[in-house]
């Protein structure tokens, strides 16, 4: 049986990087340059004639850049957008976050190439990035202000949440909710592909007396790190920061892990760094956290798991399943990839599946108002 061809749109004001993503893209029988355009205003007129199911844009081009595009297309056509610019490298952070929460899927730097290796390299990343992409859903983004959201076609954000989706399609049996008079101690997320803007989402909703710590595990290029933590933080009414060693989990506050490193607790609840291996591919890994989360507050714990490839963090997820506390999935309606979120619910291990803009105000009713 014959493969889907992927039809991938080009949006770049550089005749020689055009050439070079054509002959890149060319070279792989899985896919097709369906059209190339020399701005924003060039592409959406392309968008519905030639129908992309990837698109690929520069930032910077004259009559609307590649911000601009990528809103408009989120708005009227929403496709999978990676956008390969100079200006997205780590030290770019307002852009790279700009980008991302305007709905792009993923950013690459425009590599530097000075030998056939270079060449081979950027070739085989690019399709491999591509091919990933091809697969992922997209939303509609409308005009909303910064603590909406994601908004789904049919569905607002104001709507009263589900609170629980029914999970029986998976015939499997399901961890059972946990108990109404639970106090909740920490919160701990999990996110991969399209985590960025799922755990802005969330965040930007939780007040600044939000009165438990959140430790979020985010899979990100090495070097996007600390930009991630400070767009959360310019964004959001909690401290964001990276956890240092030793500390104490505090309330109001969320952490990320360092690069690099797995984040624990150990047998005092202080923050613990690990270079174990990595697990399921990824150092820091969503499932470390979640079981050493898991071990030490057992039923006052909360675990979300969001978008992502893979299967990190469905193992973790369980953990903290059978320790008692609440484990919630996002669904696959909100998902960029319900790879991680669909794996913990095979297991059994997710009580709850909620959209992701459904996440945040389920938690400030069941476990902010029961502290």
């Amino acid at each position: 049986m014959n493969k889907k061809i992927i039809k991938v749109l080009i949006v770049e004001d550089s005749p020689v990087v055009t050439l070079i993503l054509k002959r890149i893209f060319a070279s792989s029988p899985e896919m097709e340059v369906v059209g190339t355009a020399q701005n924003g205003l060039e592409g959406l007129e392309l968008i519905p004639k030639v129908q992309p199911d990837v698109i690929c844009t520069d930032l910077y081009m004259a009559r609307m850049n590649g911000l601009e595009f990528t809103r408009e297309v989120m708005s009227k056509y929403p496709r999978p957008i990676l956008v390969i610019s100079a200006s997205v490298r780590p030290e770019d952070t307002y852009n790279v976050f700009q980008l991302l929460e305007a709905g792009a899927i993923d950013v690459f730097p425009k590599p530097r190439i000075q030998s056939p290796q270079d060449y081979e390299l950027l070739k085989q990343d690019l399709i491999g990035k591509i091919k990933v992409l091809s697969g992922v859903a997209v939303f509609t983004l409308r005009r909303r202000n910064k603590v909406t959201g994601l908004q789904v076609p049919g569905r607002t954000l104001e709507q009263k949440s589900r609170e629980e989706l029914p999970i029986t399609n998976y015939q499997l049996p399901i961890i059972h909710p946990p108990s109404p008079n639970t106090k909740y101690k920490i919160v701990a997320i999990g996110a991969s592909t399209g985590g960025p803007q799922a755990l802005h989402t969330i965040i930007a909703q939780l007040p600044s007396n939000f009165t438990v710590p959140v430790i979020c595990v985010q899979h990100i290029s090495e070097g996007f790190l600390q930009g991630l933590v400070n767009w959360l933080g310019s964004d959001c009414k909690l401290s964001v920061k990276i956890a240092k060693m030793g500390d104490f989990p505090q309330a109001g506050t969320v952490y990320f892990p360092p690069e690099g490193r797995h984040l624990e607790l150990n047998s005092q609840g202080r923050f613990a760094y690990s270079s174990s291996p990595p697990l399921s591919g990824h150092r820091p890994s969503v499932t470390v956290t979640f079981n050493s989360v898991a071990k030490f507050y057992g039923k006052a714990a909360v675990g979300i798991l969001l978008t992502g490839m893979g299967r990190d963090g469905a193992d973790g997820m369980l953990a903290l399943a059978q320790a008692g506390g609440m484990t919630i999935a996002q669904d696959e309606a909100t998902s960029v990839v319900f790879g991680m979120p669909k794996e913990a619910i095979a297991l059994g291990a997710a009580q709850y599946i909620l959209a992701i803009g459904e996440i945040a105000p389920y938690l400030l009713r069941k476990v902010f108002v029961n502290l």
